[in-house]
């Protein structure tokens, strides 16, 4: 059914709940509050309304509080227990999410949060990112003309998975074959949970000492093991179910996989993760997938995030990254600034293409100066993996690294939106409640985490 409705509650004191109310509590000059008061929230209920049936099932839970719930929690790089948890504690935090009376019980369960963000998918979640820009513009936080010209880079978001090896994998699929398999009412010949630990374990032992050809024996082993299991399986189930099928096939394919293949398996329980080499001196290497990412030239908004399918040449991800910014903003940037990876990008449109070079001073000044501003995407990049749960991406599947690209773009959004009202709201702190001149001069800076937690 239709989530329910926060608007429009009556405030009535509850005395045998004993509870608060919230509008009582707060300093209405808080930026969680001014924000509160700035998002539509009315726009989310009409946009997610489609993905409930309206007739069955039992009512959804509220749009309002699911939707400030993934803004705090990628704002802050929190997980989905802890969000919750700092929901009950923090008033303000209540308040954001529509809340009436201060609670003293979680709203949901954490694992609501998954389900919720599985029925928006990638679509809504971008709803979510045109609303901090919204109320950017609205807040003149950020200027219309700043959206016209734009930087564009792309990076990796690791997945959260252990580092590949052959021995790792081995027993990893016979493990999960053998869970299977006992589901399923298969009874295996011998499932080698005993041998196979401890041949993992002198693997890696072996490997750290660097003896490389009894680690290898060892690898051998776990290899044989799994082979064996997969034949005892075939021969004792011909109709395997959808799960131990997926599973089996995984399986084959590890089986036959040499080092030197393309589309290689490096996760039992994510296998669409890529291998991708970006050139680092600290980590030649990374797992997971290649998102893109937009943000305005001048202040540093983002205005696109994207996860994209396969290991693409970042030149062919251009066309797709302009046309989210486009749907994103309602308009299409006169300009975007890209680095040497985006040479023969082939892209035919009516947005300026700056590919920035070595040779800078032989542009005109305004030119040279947005070529310069190009670097500024690279810390923005560093902050969403560092305060906005990009550098590790635990969500499921290829679905998950879209949703976690594009919210972390929301939350490094939410966070500037934080920082720009915190500094109106010390404003009035210090003017109103203590009206001494020449107090700004010598006035601290209070940090973000501090003032909004």
């Amino acid at each position: 059914m239709q989530p329910k409705k926060t608007t429009g509650v009556a405030v009535q004191w509850e005395l045998e709940r004993n509870s608060a109310i919230l509008e009582k509590l707060i300093n209405h000059q808080h930026p969680l509050v001014r924000l509160a008061q700035t998002v539509n929230w009315k726009r989310f209920d009409e946009v997610f309304a489609p993905t409930f049936n309206p007739a069955n099932g039992r009512p959804g839970l509220p749009t309002r509080l699911m939707v400030g719930l993934q803004y705090l929690k990628y704002a802050y790089d929190l997980s989905d227990e802890a969000v919750l948890a700092g929901w009950l504690e923090n008033p303000y935090w209540q308040y954001f999410c529509g809340g009436v009376y201060f609670e003293h019980k979680l709203p949901v369960d954490s694992s609501s949060l998954t389900h919720w963000r599985k029925r928006i998918a990638a679509a809504g979640a971008e709803h979510l990112l045109a609303e901090t820009l919204r109320c950017g513009l609205q807040l003149k936080l950020v200027k219309s003309t700043s959206l016209r010209r734009i930087n564009v880079d792309t990076t990796v978001q690791p997945k959260h998975i252990r580092h590949p090896t052959d021995a790792r994998l081995y027993d990893r699929a016979r493990e999960r074959l053998v869970k299977a398999a006992h589901q399923a009412g298969v009874v295996l010949r011998q499932n080698y949970n005993r041998v196979a630990k401890r041949a993992l374990r002198r693997q890696s032992g072996y490997a750290r000492a660097q003896q490389f050809v009894r680690a290898r024996r060892e690898t051998k082993k776990l290899k044989t093991m799994l082979g064996r299991v997969v034949r005892d399986l075939r021969r004792k189930c011909t109709e395997p179910a959808a799960t131990l099928a997926a599973l089996l096939k995984l399986a084959d394919r590890l089986l036959v996989q040499q080092p030197h293949d393309h589309h290689k398996l490096y996760s039992i329980h994510e296998p669409d993760v890529l291998c991708l080499a970006k050139g680092k001196p600290h980590r030649p290497y990374e797992f997971g997938c290649k998102v893109s990412v937009s943000s305005t030239a001048r202040d540093n908004w983002i205005v696109g995030a994207m996860a994209i399918a396969g290991n693409r040449y970042d030149g062919h991800t251009l066309a797709e990254a302009l046309h989210q910014v486009e749907r994103l903003t309602g308009q299409l940037p006169a300009q975007a600034t890209c680095d040497l990876g985006y040479r023969g990008h082939q892209y035919d449109g009516p947005c300026r293409i700056e590919i920035v070079d070595r040779y800078r001073k032989a542009l005109k000044h305004a030119r040279r100066y947005w070529h310069r501003r190009r670097s500024a995407i690279e810390p923005i990049i560093g902050h969403l993996k560092s305060e906005c749960r990009l550098e590790r991406n635990r969500l499921k599947g290829v679905a998950g690294d879209q949703l976690n690209a594009i919210l972390a773009g929301c939350g490094l959004n939410f966070r500037k939106l934080l920082k720009g009202l915190c500094a109106l709201f010390w404003r009035w702190f210090f003017y109103v409640l203590f009206p001494v001149e020449g107090l700004l001069d010598s006035r601290p800076t209070i940090p973000l985490r501090l003032v909004t937690l």
